[in-house]
């Protein structure tokens, strides 16, 4: 078969991770771009499938090779690391190892090449630090489990693209970690991903720090002619199409009636905001820079309506597809 396998990580299994993969996987379309493999619980999976209503058959297998890939039937990794009894919606250091657990098998399944992308569904970073396990979030942990020194978060709807240049630390931090390498290293992996996606000529805006990109200096303290503006250069001078520093209050505006083709955020909330405004199904979250694909949901544990059957799963699907469109062929 021509379609990549997928590893499908179950997530934080208080969360609503095993309800929207079994979900996701029975819509038929999913099986025209991709073979997936959960790493996860089966008997979580078999609870989440009759809390949603969805008929099919969760069959525990070792690896790749052992899974049948057949409509209405689920192939699952199964790590047996879950309770019975673990309820959902409560914070549990248990569920944080196997979510931990479940990425780790995940990379090295992938880093082996029998799978050839991975999709996750979302952990809780308090239940992993709980856990004993002291990542950021799952950025951050796949590039240490895979010895990546460094890694840039993309989020990409069908509007706009955003890559981000610092994520899961606090704004005083962000603004002295910013310098011109890191942002020109971003330009460059937002770039070179949007290269492999087939688009030939990328149209990159990059944002300013302060308000207004900082007005000529009228804002901040020069951040956006100390840190971004070389880097920018820099990359123009390689024959990169980067813009700016823009305002970022008009510039997602300019995305997203298509002026630019990605937009890069200097920290998190200046990123994940206008994505968010979009619709939590709309996103998906691509980790750039890794040997490996990586595409997640742009959403969270939803402890609110875990174990309910409501969690709205098309984000997974749009991540599984994203990924079915990076990843290489099984034969590469």
């Amino acid at each position: 078969m021509s379609t990549p396998i997928i590893a499908v990580t179950m997530g934080d299994g208080a969360g609503i991770g095993a309800e929207i993969t079994v979900k996701a996987l029975a819509d038929p379309d999913v099986s025209t771009w991709c073979r997936p493999l959960v790493v996860g619980d089966a008997a979580r999976l078999a609870a989440a499938a009759r809390l949603c209503g969805v008929d099919a058959e969760v069959r525990p297998v070792a690896g790749p090779a052992e899974a049948e890939f057949r409509p209405g039937r689920i192939d699952v990794v199964d790590l047996g690391l879950l309770p019975a009894d673990l309820p959902f919606g409560q914070l549990s250091p248990v569920a944080g190892e196997a979510a931990y657990q479940y990425v780790r098998r995940a990379c090295e399944l992938a880093v082996a090449g029998e799978v050839q992308a991975i999709c996750t569904a979302p952990l809780n970073k308090e239940a992993l630090h709980a856990a004993g396990r002291r990542y950021p979030g799952h950025t951050e942990l796949l590039a240490a489990l895979t010895g990546t020194p460094e890694v840039s978060m993309m989020l990409s709807t069908a509007k706009v693209r955003v890559i981000h240049v610092t994520t899961h630390i606090g704004l005083i931090d962000a603004i002295e970690l910013i310098d011109p390498g890191l942002v020109a290293r971003t330009i460059r992996r937002g770039h070179r991903t949007l290269l492999d996606a087939g688009i030939a000529e990328p149209r990159i805006a990059v944002c300013g720090i302060n308000p207004h990109a900082g007005e000529n200096g009228l804002f901040g303290r020069g951040e956006e002619g100390e840190k971004i503006e070389p880097a920018i250069a820099e990359c123009r001078a390689e024959g990169i199409d980067a813009q700016g520093p823009l305002p970022a209050d008009t510039v997602f505006f300019r995305a997203g009636r298509g002026d630019f083709d990605l937009v890069v955020a200097m920290y998190h909330d200046q990123g994940h905001g206008p994505v968010k405004i979009l619709g939590l199904e709309a996103g998906v979250n691509i980790t750039v820079g890794l040997p490996v694909i990586r595409t997640s949901v742009d959403h969270g544990t939803a402890f609110d309506i875990a174990g309910t059957g409501k969690a709205d799963h098309r984000s997974l699907i749009e991540a599984l597809r994203q990924a079915a469109a990076l990843a290489p062929s099984p034969a590469d």
